[in-house]
């Protein structure tokens, strides 16, 4: 029985209409046809590669969710085998015909005028002219007439243009093999985790078994593939083994090899090539080094694996070109070490623990409440706070007693950051804070005097940022970590303008502490790992029940940031500061600075270096050694000593009275700096005053209730000085002090001044806490 169909409507032109609609698709289809290079350069991966500043591939980021393509493989990088399994199997006379087997069509017409099942005619060359033009491409119900004729005559085209390796070349890069996975070069590293020169003779059966049925069936595509073998080698008899090649087929088609992510630098490419700027780019290039990023994986999965037992897992790092802001490193987990692998530790809201106190101590030197060398004692404190009673406690569960305020952020001492706060208030560290560029979420008064102590959260990003600041001499600039574009035709983005975020002369004070390895010796021991060849501050920090730990500092020319940790935010079992990230921020560095210098920068303008002395302990030994100490110009001064330590009067050329008076003031000494505690109520921190006689008879007792004791305060700039205070009677008095700057006189009782000394008095928070009533 003869099938009735519907004729094409080309069936019921005339033949003169038909012969010039024929030749209107020839020549339509000869000028869209593009060029080889053209489809070459005009083939982009649904992979973007994320480039080095020196120009390496760092990693492999999958940018294309529709398709799954690789790199354009030149025809001498894809397997022999696969080159012939092709042709045997899709084109036999590929190399003979110009792009229409016409033996091959007569074969099928003859075929199909008797219902017997042949082998399609369409060969190479016609299947790549329907690829590279969408006209031609076959749809759910197959070609339309138009359609083949229209690819018959582009096949010719495509054949007189380009070569036949040409052909062969492009067809294997834009062929649909399976799924999602077009081009040789995603079918290798998909199903078989190799290139494309590597295929052997039976991968390469099944890669062409795929091209007539992509989607087929594993047993029809093993079969398939079997007779595709036995024809590339007829005499193997292991060819003719059908069931081992379907079961090989059937476990090859379940793969899937090819990562959608791949390098050294994932976290990075994942932000960078989100940004509109890198949209649609096959290479996006970075400002990472490639030595550094693969030394600085290195050693963060190195010190991971050695302290494995001690519930560690994760860790990030970040290294910072001073001058610059450029990202040289981003490394933001241990990759496979790790089971939050995904999240990015390099932005990841953590914990900083004390590497805060830095810019505590810069504030606080900055607004002349401290020097390095002004004495602040560590000992138990209980500070009263809304929610009750604050105790902060040292790392080692020991005080120190009075140190200077070197000595004490060196060595990372908790209490005397919590006194310093104390005088700064932590709405004003917190604004601090802010203007470093810290992303802060809660406000100063949420984190109360714990601030001091790292108790808010950020990102290693913007807190090594801000350590570069330091650097810096307290400037501000932003990082970035997309490279510029150079070159005649493109402009470079300008960079932002600095922002003087801390006092210059603050932040060079705070670095030569930082890289002072005696002033961390009482907390750290002499020869710590932070300690480098080369000039380097540093500042390490642990959080809360050690479930962070952190090494952060600078160098001449590099800042680099380290943390350690679990993204689960699981405890660290016997972790501290020097054996968790300090090990990886010393192999940094020292990986930096190899060959590269670091040199002590100089001082800014407005500080000074004078000879310090300290006063005795309780035993009688000097608190500090002696010591040349840098100063903000203006607070500068010889000796520190506590009250009543027994050590003699300033020199007359010191005060402002003339020698020949009878009686001079023994304590305090002359530019005596006092903290007032705030553990301690006001009225039980009085300042004791007592005068003794000049001269040969200073031994003497003096009794003369004649002496009076003034206090002068210093007026505000531009006001007048306010008239004395009388604030005792007598050779010894006691003096209730309050936050300022004084002038302390004795005078007898016509007044005239016979002693003045001058007095700081420092701890603003208790003037707040008298306020309320304490």
């Amino acid at each position: 029985m003869i099938e009735s169909r519907r004729p094409s409507p080309f069936m019921r032109l005339p033949r003169a209409a038909l012969a010039a609609a024929l030749l209107f698709a020839a020549a339509g289809a000869a000028q869209a046809l593009p060029s080889f290079s053209e489809v070459r350069e005009g083939h982009r991966s649904s992979e973007t590669e994320l480039l080095s500043r020196e120009g390496e591939v760092l990693q492999r980021q999958r940018t294309d969710a529709s398709v799954r393509r690789g790199d354009w493989v030149a025809l001498a990088d894809i397997s022999p085998a696969l080159r012939t399994a092709l042709v045997l199997s899709e084109d036999k006379r590929f190399y003979e015909h110009s792009g229409v087997d016409w033996a091959a069509v007569s074969s099928a017409a003859w075929g199909n005028l008797w219902n017997q099942r042949t082998r399609g005619a369409s060969t190479i060359t016609m299947q790549l002219a329907g690829l590279l033009d969408g006209d031609w491409r076959q749809g759910p119900g197959g070609r339309s007439v138009v359609q083949k004729l229209g690819q018959t005559v582009s096949a010719q085209v495509l054949d007189r243009r380009w070569r036949k390796d040409q052909i062969l070349e492009a067809y294997l890069n834009l062929v649909p093999f399976r799924g999602e996975i077009v081009g040789i070069d995603a079918l290798s590293r998909t199903l078989f985790g190799k290139a494309a020169h590597g295929l052997d003779a039976r991968e390469a059966a099944i890669a062409a078994a795929l091209v007539r049925a992509p989607n087929a069936s594993p047993d029809r595509v093993g079969r398939r593939a079997c007779g595709v073998l036995q024809s590339l080698a007829p005499e193997d008899a292991a060819a003719r083994d059908c069931t081992a090649m379907e079961l090989l087929t059937a476990s090859v088609l379940l793969r899937r090899q090819w990562a959608a992510s791949e390098g050294q630098a994932p976290h990075l490419a994942r932000r960078l090539l989100a940004e509109p700027q890198s949209k649609g780019q096959a290479r996006v290039r970075s400002t990472l080094s490639a030595p550094v990023q693969r030394f600085a994986v290195q050693s963060l999965q190195q010190q991971l694996r050695e302290l494995q037992g001690r519930n560690v897992e994760d860790g990030a790092i970040v290294v910072l070109d001073n001058a610059t802001g450029e990202v040289l490193a981003w490394v933001g987990s241990s990759g496979e070490l790790s089971q939050a692998a995904e999240v990015d530790g390099v932005t990841a809201m953590r914990q900083p623990g004390s590497t805060l106190k830095p810019f505590l101590y810069a504030q606080a030197i900055a607004e002349r409440r401290l020097t390095a060398a002004s004495l602040i004692e560590d000992s138990s404190a209980h500070i009263p706070t809304q929610n009750g009673l604050y105790i902060p406690q040292n790392y080692d569960r020991r005080f120190k007693g009075w140190v200077s305020a070197r000595t004490a952020l060196a060595s990372s001492l908790n209490v005397p950051a919590v006194r310093t706060l104390v005088m700064v208030t932590p709405d004003a560290f917190f604004s601090q804070l802010q203007r470093l560029g810290l992303p802060l979420r809660e406000s100063g008064g949420y984190h109360g005097f714990s601030l001091a102590l790292g108790s808010a959260e950020v990102p290693l990003l913007q807190l090594t940022n801000a350590y570069r600041a330091l650097a810096n001499g307290g400037q501000l600039t932003p990082v970035r970590w997309a490279a510029q574009p150079t070159g005649a035709g493109s402009a470079a983005k300008k960079s932002a303008a600095p922002v003087q975020a801390i006092d210059a002369r603050a932040a060079f004070i705070v670095g030569d502490i930082l890289s002072d390895p005696m002033a961390r010796a009482p907390t750290f021991g002499t020869d710590s790992v932070l300690a480098t060849r080369f000039w380097s501050a540093v500042k390490t920090g642990t959080s809360k029940d050690m479930r962070d730990n952190w090494a952060v500092g600078w160098s001449q020319r590099y800042t680099v940031g380290v943390w350690v940790g679990n993204a689960r935010g699981e405890a660290m079992h016997s972790v501290s500061g020097t054996s968790g990230a300090a090990p990886v921020w010393a192999a940094v560095m020292g990986f930096l600075h190899a060959r590269t210098p670091s040199r002590a920068p100089k001082a800014p303008e407005g500080v000074l270096q004078q000879a310090v002395r300290f006063g005795p302990d309780a035993s009688g030994l000097p608190l500090e050694s002696a010591r040349s100490e840098w100063f903000v110009a203006g607070t500068q001064q010889s000796l520190f000593a506590m009250a009543g330590s027994g050590l003699p009067a300033a020199s007359a050329s010191t005060r402002g009275t003339s020698a020949a008076s009878p009686v001079r003031i023994a304590r305090p000494a002359n530019g005596t700096i006092l903290a007032l505690d705030p553990d301690i109520p006001p009225d039980r921190q009085r300042v004791q005053l007592s005068a003794r006689p000049s001269g040969t008879a200073a031994t003497q007792e003096w009794q003369d209730a004649s002496l009076r004791w003034r206090m002068v305060s210093a007026a505000p700039p531009g006001a007048a000085e306010p008239p004395p205070k009388e604030i005792g009677r007598g050779a010894a008095a006691a003096w209730m002090p309050w936050p300022g700057r004084h002038r302390l006189e004795l005078v007898d009782a016509k007044g005239q001044v016979l002693d003045s000394v001058q007095v700081e008095v420092r701890g603003a928070g208790v003037v707040a806490s008298r306020a309320g009533g304490r």
